[in-house]
């Protein structure tokens, strides 16, 4: 058998199940489900691969599923990663009506064309000269902190992102490289995005503690801290003009709590804030700077502060190679006009923290219509959102599997990491701590 041939029949596998990859999307679209919650969604997606005859690791970081598909050979092992959660959007038509989960940000549409290329390929393993992974991940949505804390200090999480406790746990340790598709909001056509990026951030959250007085007879007696959270804003501000324009660094404040009453000189105030960046170098040195400001601020009130650092995401790496490949059976399944390039996406993903500890591609597509993470977000193309990205990344494993698995051999050779497991764990964990 050639590998035109053996794609055209992977093609006709996942055709054969059109119907059944769309109706997989549309129902976990209609059961949203937030991070680290998604039940139903993980037991749907592990019915579904141990109905195709695959072994599946559950329960993984809460909510995970894994199974691998063996080939003839296990020279190498590709990826293919879904997310099963949705985010908050309580506004949207889809809503669950008690947690205010939507799917409208697309994971439902990954979870579909990872199981749409599952559906595919592993009837046709045994032509395979490596195993693909199938993977879906909870909690890429940076949501309900309060909750994940609670998790983490019931020791059953350590970082509030899916794919970060999976790297932290392991579960990525027999993976080669990885890829994963995510929706496009507003691109109605049938286009694919290739090379986006995404920036990285690390979270603060800030207590600022002065001392109560009476607000009217004795205010001479008391630290306003909400001035001390004030005057850290504007010096926030002032340093603005020294990042860097090609750093894309964004610092976006917001007071959570501003005092208790009135009539009393704040003494609990509390802010939030992400630090986000291009690359982690300049979201490191911006954060540097925006706590030097809180700090000197918090000094000339003559209050008290504690800055908690929460691990973010790390920016996204594309993998050129797996990217070409991708897109020239982008262009053999859409034509030459179906790509798209050069988009800059300011958002995070810990996609990013994963494409930092092996090759990676992350794909944006088309077939939406409305705002991300709005009330306006749905599907207008579900054969796009659904099926083609399926036999997109169906025929790229098969390039990379190929041949004794020559392309994928090839990659992992040239890849050079920004971290491994272990110093990606020790980056991480040098942020927890009070500042």
């Amino acid at each position: 058998m050639t590998k035109e041939e053996l794609k055209h029949l992977v093609l006709k596998q996942i055709d054969l199940n059109k119907e059944a990859i769309i109706s997989i999307g549309n129902d976990i679209f209609n059961h949203p489900e937030l991070g680290f919650k998604e039940f139903r969604t993980s037991k749907l997606v592990s019915d579904l691969l141990k109905a195709m005859g695959l072994y599946c690791e559950e329960g993984l970081a809460i909510t995970g599923v894994k199974a691998r598909a063996k080939g003839k050979q296990s020279k190498a092992n590709v990826m293919i990663m879904g997310e099963l959660d949705a985010v908050v959007c309580p506004l949207h038509p889809n809503a669950d009506t008690n947690t205010g989960a939507a799917h409208s940000c697309g994971h439902h549409s990954q979870i579909a064309s990872m199981l749409g290329a599952a559906m595919g390929l592993v009837p046709f393993m045994e032509y395979l000269d490596g195993d693909v992974t199938f993977v879906a991940v909870p909690a890429e949505e940076y949501v309900e902190m309060e909750y994940r804390e609670r998790l983490k200090s019931e020791g059953k999480i350590e970082f509030f992102g899916g794919k970060q406790e999976f790297i932290r746990l392991g579960l990525l340790d027999d993976v080669d490289m990885g890829m994963m598709i995510h929706s496009h909001a507003g691109v109605e056509d049938r286009k694919f995005l290739l090379s986006c990026d995404s920036s990285g951030f690390i979270g603060k959250i800030i207590k600022f503690t002065g001392k109560e007085a009476h607000a009217g007879a004795e205010p001479f007696e008391g630290i306003n801290a909400l001035n001390a959270a004030a005057l850290s804003l504007m010096a926030i501000n002032a340093q603005r003009e020294t990042f860097k324009d090609s750093d894309r660094i964004r610092v976006h404040p917001i007071i959570t709590k501003g005092g208790d009453l009135v009539n009393i000189v704040p003494a609990d105030v509390r802010m939030e804030t992400y630090v986000r960046g291009r690359t982690i170098d300049a979201v490191v040195s911006a954060s540097e700077k925006v706590n030097r400001a809180i700090h000197g601020s918090t000094m000339a009130i003559g209050a008290q502060v504690e800055i908690t650092e929460i691990p973010g995401y790390l920016p996204l790496i594309q993998n050129e190679k797996m990217t070409e490949l991708f897109g020239e059976n982008v262009k053999n399944l859409l034509g030459p006009d179906s790509i798209l390039t050069g988009y800059e996406l300011m958002g995070a993903t810990d996609a990013g923290d994963v494409s930092s500890i092996m090759p990676f591609m992350h794909i944006s597509t088309g077939g939406y219509s409305g705002i991300a993470h709005s009330k306006t977000f749905t599907i207008c193309d579900e054969e796009m959102a659904y099926v083609m990205p399926a036999r997109a990344m169906a025929t790229t494993v098969i390039d990379l599997l190929w041949n004794g698995a020559g392309e994928a051999l090839k990659i992992k050779e040239n890849y050079k990491p920004k971290f491994n497991k272990e110093s990606y764990i020790a980056f991480w964990n040098s942020f927890q701590k009070m500042k």
